[in-house]
């Protein structure tokens, strides 16, 4: 590799030792022969470096420089191995077609050339640069091209980590529900054992009662048998009697015979068993039919996947309220500005729910969806909303009626895609608010609040036999 001294002591153009070097007056030097060649057929002379343009067609002998590079090979000469000497510089490639080493880069071919390259008809009215420009304006240009796929691959790494994050989310609602679920069902699992252990009581009551209720019974029907026993025994101790003591005693004995009637035989009744068509019977039913006192049924479950941010849901995700803003993905289903989406959506049919909006100073509660519009499908939305303190009917793009209603608690949205129908109702004063009739083709429940929780209403569940 060439010193430092050498570099400097090295024409800018043919990037070797200085050959009969000139200096130009903006103190950049070249040799004689590389200048003239590189003014050859330009209007202008300019500095091949600095673009600055010279004073002098013909400049001066810088014969200082010349001098330090004779002394410097010479010194190199008597120091350097005789292997070096002949060998070209490895940094320094020569030309395969001419042996002569490449000095300059042809801008119209792409290419390194040497000197005869350049005067050469293959090269011929072409554009040439010295190494050095070229390098440094290709690396500009080669930075720039590059610069896409730099800001491409950022914005990946940033998917990346995303992905990552949605990972460690996915975990986190993997425990959380699993916790859920077990609760849950060890709430149900409870309730069965109370259920079972309730039944196994009023089995085992009524198995004593009515063993005890057949101790009676045999203590009697003993006490009954006990006396026959007596007045039968008494009786045969006559008859073996003599014939004379026998009829001295026989009025005696017709008389006890008399006062001890044959009793009614008893019998089991039905009544005196288990009842095992009460314990048995429907059994699954029945418990069933207690648990509905447990459990309840939600028309719309609010979806955590699409909720803003800063919401935070109930764990049966039936209520939604404003929070601290939460780490969350940041998938394209998730809204913003307090809104959480159902998570079933309708295509058909007729569906209803009822939303208390309680002490929350800014809410909305409606709907989001499609609407055909002839060929066309359109985004739409529609709300009953609070806001500053006034009520109105919102839709998409810009409509917003006032509502003349007071101190509105709860609502019904009702949607009925038979008749097209979507109507909201003040559900303590059985008053439509709002009716709309349009086209719709897809509908998803939406909240919105600023504060205080929406809760969605159970509803009561009836079975039909």
């Amino acid at each position: 590799m060439a010193s430092r001294l050498e570099q400097d002591l090295s024409c800018p153009i043919c990037c070797e030792l200085f050959r009969d070097p000139v200096v130009l007056t903006c103190s950049h030097s070249f040799c004689k022969v590389c200048l003239e060649n590189w003014w050859e057929d330009k209007p202008l002379k300019t500095c091949p470096v600095c673009k600055r343009r010279s004073s002098k067609n013909h400049p001066p002998m810088n014969l200082a420089l010349k001098n330090l590079v004779e002394t410097f090979t010479e010194e190199k000469g008597q120091t350097a191995p005789a292997a070096e000497q002949t060998s070209p510089s490895p940094q320094q490639p020569e030309c395969s077609l001419h042996s002569e080493k490449l000095r300059l880069f042809c801008l119209d071919h792409q290419e390194l050339i040497c000197l005869v390259c350049r005067d050469s008809r293959t090269h011929k009215d072409h554009r040439f640069s010295p190494i050095e420009e070229a390098a440094s304006d290709l690396r500009e240009q080669l930075r720039r091209n590059i610069k896409p796929l730099q800001d491409k691959l950022k914005v990946l790494d940033e998917s990346r980590a995303q992905f990552d994050e949605a990972a460690a989310h996915i975990s986190l609602q993997t425990k959380q529900t699993q916790t859920q679920i077990r609760a849950e069902f060890e709430k149900l699992h409870q309730f069965l054992r109370d259920e079972e252990e309730s039944r196994m009581k009023a089995l085992r009551e009524e198995e004593e009662q009515k063993i005890q209720n057949m101790k009676d019974k045999m203590a009697a029907l003993s006490k009954d048998m006990e006396a026959l026993s007596k007045t039968i025994s008494e009786t045969e101790e006559q008859l073996r009697a003599a014939d004379a003591s026998f009829l001295l005693q026989y009025k005696t004995a017709e008389e006890r015979l008399q006062r001890c009637p044959l009793v009614e035989e008893p019998k089991i009744k039905r009544l005196d068993l288990i009842d095992q068509a009460k314990h048995l019977g429907n059994l699954g039913f029945n418990i069933w039919m207690n648990m509905k006192k447990l459990v309840q049924f939600f028309p719309v479950v609010l979806d955590p996947n699409t909720a803003a941010p800063d919401l935070i849901l109930s764990e049966d995700l039936t209520s939604v309220r404003k929070g601290e803003k939460q780490k969350v993905p940041e998938n394209s289903e998730r809204l913003s500005d307090g809104f959480v989406d159902g998570s079933e959506s309708f295509v058909s049919g007729t569906h209803s729910w009822e939303v208390e909006v309680g002490a929350s100073k800014a809410w909305s509660v409606g709907v989001i969806g499609h609407v055909q519009r002839g060929a066309d499908t359109e985004y739409g939305s529609w709300f009953i909303r609070f806001t500053e303190g006034k009520y109105s009917a919102f839709s998409l793009p810009d409509t917003d009626k006032r509502l003349s209603v007071k101190n509105l608690q709860r609502v019904r949205v009702k949607l009925d895609f038979d008749t097209k129908t979507l109507t909201f109702t003040d559900l303590d004063t059985n008053t439509v608010l709002h009716t709309v009739t349009d086209s719709f083709s897809w509908i998803v429940p939406c909240l919105r609040t600023s504060d205080a929780p929406l809760k969605i209403s159970p509803k009561s569940i009836t079975v039909t036999v």
